[in-house]
């Protein structure tokens, strides 16, 4: 198996688009990392890193896993690729109740251009707004001893240091999406994961050294670990088949149609996009919050951390809607029945038509309801454990449903671009299936 996945790793480099396209994805991976080391002007963040790393709590180790590390650091990624998110699921939700967006959604890549400018100028707003905040936040923490000069120059400067660092990896990842492999916002998320996860193990076996975690609870952690692993593999491919049976038409003297086929309906179509959607909601009024040294403000602030009641109450609810919200945009029932009539196609025991919209609307809402509270049991249940135990936040449910998923994905890209040239994919026992297959 070793040996094969090796040959494959190297068939990859054998191909001259598919070679180019990997390099570039990790030329534009490692300018990322780089910029998330270049401190924001005017701020001394060697006191700002001790001071959150010290007093920051579960929000910013939380916060810290989207950003990369960038945002303890207060680096130019600070913000990191969060405000392109909240663009997109403002976006997102308008499209449903704004006749204009909802008509550009249905004019083809014209539409899908214009909706991405939409959510370009959205991200934007939301970073300005959120630079502003943390400026604010930065001259009235700890009696702005992290800020070398306060006043209006500082609060232009970070805000537009911060904003263009948005852009600049709203930018890295349409560029990885376009020239490279996978999806580049998912890839800049995943990077910045991975790039914490060495610390993260370090951090546990320094606690395991100094005794704060004992053999059993290490275990402990473990098995945790390799279950929830093998749960995301195992139900990420997971399928519900609708059979399809075509009819037999006669054209001259041949005949076509009458193949039997199915529609491979996946138990979590939304993949790792709710999860990063309700941390996204969550996430900005916290951010905030923890700026702003009002008594009021800091308790919702706390209230919103990770491991709180009201955190988890709110990150399951947004989880399940955002399960739902995202199935109906990917998948159109309707839509799929009329397809399936014009080519004459039927779901056996069925009637072509609103029938057979409602059969598969039916089977729809079942699997996205089970994929919903598995991801909400993924999401949600380890972390506690973890917040339990006092472990590295990278070790959360989230975190590894984010960095498996991703890895899915591209994966199963780079096995496609290998099958068309012929090449063998990474498994012998069949492709290799991610989400988007």
């Amino acid at each position: 198996m070793l040996e094969r996945l090796i040959t494959s790793l190297q068939n990859i480099f054998k191909i001259p688009e598919l070679r180019s396209r990997v390099l570039f994805t990790l030329a534009m991976l490692a300018v990322y990392r780089m910029g998330a080391h270049i401190p924001t002007p005017g701020i001394n963040n060697e006191e700002l890193f001790n001071f959150l790393q010290d007093r920051g709590g579960a929000l910013m180790g939380f916060l810290d896993i989207f950003s990369g590390g960038a945002l303890s650091r207060l680096t130019i990624f600070a913000l990191g690729i969060m405000p392109y998110i909240s663009a997109s699921i403002i976006i997102q939700l308008l499209t449903v109740v704004v006749p204009h967006l909802s008509k550009l959604a249905k004019e083809g890549e014209r539409g899908r251009k214009a909706i991405i400018q939409y959510t370009r100028y959205g991200t934007i707003g939301i970073a300005l707004i959120q630079g502003f905040g943390i400026s604010l936040g930065l001259e009235g923490m700890n009696q702005g001893a992290f800020v070398l000069e306060p006043g209006w120059s500082f609060r232009f400067m970070t805000v537009i240091t911060l904003t263009a660092g948005t852009a600049f990896l709203m930018w890295l990842g349409e560029q990885i999406t376009e020239r490279g492999v996978g999806n580049g916002i998912s890839l800049i998320i995943f990077a910045g994961i991975v790039a914490s996860l060495p610390s993260a193990v370090v951090q546990t076996f320094d606690l395991y050294q100094v005794g704060q975690l004992s053999l059993p609870l290490l275990l402990t952690l473990v098995v945790v670990m390799l279950g929830v692993v093998a749960a995301i593999v195992f139900l990420e491919s997971g399928r519900r088949k609708v059979a399809v049976q075509y009819a037999k038409r006669v054209v001259g003297r041949k005949v076509y149609g009458g193949q039997s086929t199915h529609i491979p309906l996946k138990i979590n179509t939304a993949g790792v996009i709710p999860p990063i959607f309700a941390s996204s909601i969550i996430a900005f009024p916290a951010t905030i919050a923890g700026f702003i040294q009002v008594p009021w403000v800091q308790s919702i602030g706390a209230q919103l951390a990770p491991g709180s009641l009201l955190y988890t109450l709110l990150y399951v609810g947004l989880i399940l809607f955002f399960c739902f919200f995202y199935t109906a945009v990917v998948l159109n029932p309707v839509d799929m029945a009329d397809n399936m009539k014009k080519h004459g196609g039927f779901i056996p025991g069925i009637r072509p038509g609103q029938r057979t919209a409602d059969y598969i609307y039916k089977v729809l809402t079942r699997i996205t309801f089970a994929g919903a509270i598995y991801l909400a049991i993924v999401c949600v249940i380890p972390e506690l454990l973890i917040y339990k135990l006092n472990m590295p936040f990278y070790f959360g449910g989230t975190s590894l449903l984010i960095v498996i998923g991703v890895g899915l994905d591209t994966a199963q890209q780079i096995e496609s671009h290998m099958l068309m040239r012929n090449y063998d994919g990474f498994l012998s026992k069949g492709p290799l299936r991610g989400r988007s297959s």
